[in-house]
């Protein structure tokens, strides 16, 4: 008894320890459970007013839709040159549509991945708000603008210049661009909630150029003093807060034009490449376009501005271009060209792309100052044709109908002209005068000496299209320049850069005083919102909306045809263990079947469930979708998946979505179908 007496001490002792060990354990585990939920319930990187906010939170919504068109056989918006056309898709294009409202007034500011927001988009997109939501969304209130990729199918416009280069209008290429931006618009509204506006400014070095520099320096010398450099490297950032999540809209001044004009992707290029970035970084897990995180890169005052920050090279030769024209000795202007940062344009997209996103990452970071403040806008429709500026007591000047001088059609070094003209002409060309005067009439004395010293190439006559439009947020003095918003009226040169008559000049249509123009417009619309007389300003002479006359250069898509014995999706070379690249019969990827959906997935298996995740999609960075048009209408599609280090080890597959067109009788039929690679391994090492 004594002996199981020792024991039975030693035994409550030993769980006396062990309950105070264990009671020791768990109190640690709470501290550390309390202390992680702090650590992911609150995000170090979210920007947090030093002070309780004093101000009324706004009312916010954000909506992002896809607005992918056509990705075969239409025609590139962006260099001109009818000989690129759409053959597959590099990234999807996006539409994110920001609306806040302060109780009283709202706006709505989109911006998406197209060339440049065409009249007749706008006018379309503001019929569909009207018959969806009658007078809450209008002209004076929705602003629209382009991050001015040039790898967007064209044939958005209602005018003859722009028809012209984009195979006319195309309806298959405006609708999914108005659907889109309109579904971004609705989901912004049914997203709505109260929130808050953070604001930051930063600048980011070495991701751009100017290139035209020579006529930057025809600048006054004192207002070049006032800049660092000949462009504009700041990034303005706004967070809005929404319920403790953020979304985000940025500026910065730049082309998207990493992508080349020999590109044939459809691509969001270097913004849109920002936007997802930051997307992907804030919606973990989620693929591309998804999550409830919306990032926006938007245009600014980006004319002459460049990604391409190598510079201008003659390609033949390698030595530099003349400085004054960007022309080479043997090949011209079409042999001078910029090149970025990187070895191809898809590098340089990334790098360009990188740059702006982690630049705005840190002033996310960042940001505290909130802004505030009634939310006010003004528009007016004004005929840029005959306007009247008052330079001095003494000076009135008058802006001139519209023409494109003879350096405009010389291109840039991010995409020369095909033709033997040159950037800096001040003197016309006989021989080219004569055909398109032909074609669209000479210029009258009147109009040739408007636009002294521009040799005008293309009159284009009396269009009035331009609509000067200002929104801003009366809460403080941070302005903003929305770039091809709402309507594109080309470029904006000082008069001094105008008398140097490069492409920009060239292609500022209204003359030398066009800017002075704008600028006179722009005050008045401020003075009104200032001292709230919006309602005093006259609506001005509204533009046209065309319905006949809309001619389409665009064939029909063809009937879809198929080898013998095959069918569409089946793969015409198979994978191997592992492998990037996978051929398969397909149909012409033109139509709108696939909007908001994918032609590409790259899936893995997950060997638990024995089902299949779809990691990426033809909107991942690391996947491209080539179309290739055969013989006797047979199309091939190509599908390549760039693996990135991160990707999990494991059995992928490859799958292909599209529709083919047959008849059926005379009436053709749209069907779909699918195609799927051999299951492949993704590992480590080859020695698995």
């Amino acid at each position: 008894s004594g002996i199981m007496g020792r024991k039975s001490s030693s035994l409550v002792v030993t769980l006396a320890v062990l309950f105070v060990a264990m009671t020791a354990i768990c109190v640690t585990l709470i501290v550390l459970i309390k202390n992680l939920q702090h650590l992911y319930s609150s995000k170090p990187s979210d920007p947090e007013p030093t002070a309780p906010p004093q101000n009324q939170p706004y009312l916010i919504g954000v909506g992002r839709a896809d607005c992918t068109g056509p990705a075969a056989d239409v025609p590139l918006m962006g260099y001109a040159n009818t000989q690129q056309k759409a053959a597959g898709i590099h990234t999807r294009l996006y539409s994110r549509a920001f609306i806040i409202d302060d109780g009283s007034r709202r706006v709505v500011f989109v911006t998406a991945d197209v060339g440049m927001i065409s009249q007749r988009v706008r006018l379309e997109v503001l019929q569909a708000l009207q018959q969806k939501y009658g007078d809450v969304y209008r002209q004076d209130n929705v602003v629209l603008s382009g991050t001015h990729t040039h790898c967007g199918p064209g044939g958005y416009f209602q005018y003859t210049l722009f028809m012209i280069s984009s195979g006319g209008f195309i309806k298959t290429s405006i609708q999914p661009l108005v659907d889109g931006i309109v579904k971004s618009i609705d989901r912004a509204h049914q997203n709505m909630r109260p929130g808050r506006i953070y604001r930051n400014r930063g600048e980011l070095d070495h991701s751009s150029i100017n290139r035209s520099p020579h006529s930057y320096l025809n600048n006054p010398e004192d207002e070049r003093l006032r800049y660092k450099d000949n462009t504009d490297n700041q990034v303005l950032k706004q967070s809005w807060s929404i319920y403790s999540s953020f979304r985000r809209n940025h500026w910065f001044a730049v082309h998207a034009v990493s992508m080349n004009y020999t590109n044939r992707l459809v691509s969001s290029d270097n913004m849109g490449y920002a936007s997802y970035l930051l997307e992907q970084d804030k919606n973990p897990g989620e693929l591309p376009g998804q999550g409830g995180f919306v990032a926006a890169f938007s245009s600014s005052n980006l004319g002459d501005v460049s990604p391409n920050t190598r510079g201008p090279v003659c390609m033949n030769t390698g030595l530099p271009c003349d400085y004054l024209n960007s022309s080479c000795p043997v090949g011209g202007t079409k042999m001078c060209a910029a090149f970025g940062p990187g070895d191809d344009m898809f590098e340089s997209t990334r790098i360009i792309g990188q740059n702006i996103y982690r630049k705005a990452k840190e002033l996310y970071a960042t940001a505290v100052d909130e802004v505030t403040g009634s939310v006010q806008s003004a528009h007016q429709w004004v005929n840029m044709t005959d306007v009247s500026v008052q330079i001095n007591d003494t000076h009135t000047v008058r802006t001139c109908k519209p023409a494109l001088g003879h350096s405009f059609a010389a291109g840039t070094t991010d995409g020369g002209g095909d033709l033997n003209f040159t950037q800096g002409a001040v003197e016309g060309d006989p021989f080219w005068d004569g055909i398109v005067g032909v074609l669209l009439g000479k210029p009258s004395n009147e109009t040739k000496e408007c636009h002294h010293p521009k040799p005008i190439l293309f009159n284009t006559g009396e269009m009035n299209t331009p609509l000067p439009q200002l929104i801003m947020l009366k809460m403080d003095t941070e302005v903003v320049i929305a770039g091809l918003s709402n309507v594109y009226t080309h470029y904006i040169t000082t008069y001094e850069e105008y008398q140097v008559q490069r492409y920009e000049g060239a292609s500022t249509i209204y003359g030398p005083h066009t800017l002075s123009a704008y600028l006179q417009k722009y005050r008045g619309l401020a003075r009104a919102i200032a001292q709230d007389q919006v309602s005093e300003l006259p609506v001005g002479p509204e533009p046209p909306f065309f319905t006949e006359s809309l001619v389409s250069l665009l064939p029909a898509a063809p009937v879809d045809r198929k080898p013998a014995n095959t069918s569409f999706g089946e793969v015409l070379q198979q994978v191997y263990p592992i492998y990037r690249q996978v051929g398969l019969t397909c149909g012409v990827p033109q139509g709108s079947e696939l909007r908001d959906k994918t032609f590409v997935t790259v899936e893995i298996l997950d060997n638990k469930t024995e089902t299949w995740e779809v990691v990426h999609t033809d909107a991942s960075w690391e996947t491209r979708f080539h179309w290739l048009k055969g013989s006797n209408q047979q199309s091939n599609a190509t599908i390549q998946w760039f693996i990135p280090p991160s990707a999990p080890s494991g059995s992928y597959r490859i799958r292909h979505f599209g529709h083919y067109k047959a008849l059926k009788g005379l009436r053709p039929i749209i069907s779909p179908y699918e195609g799927s690679s051999n299951v492949f391994r993704v590992a480590s090492s080859f020695y698995y």
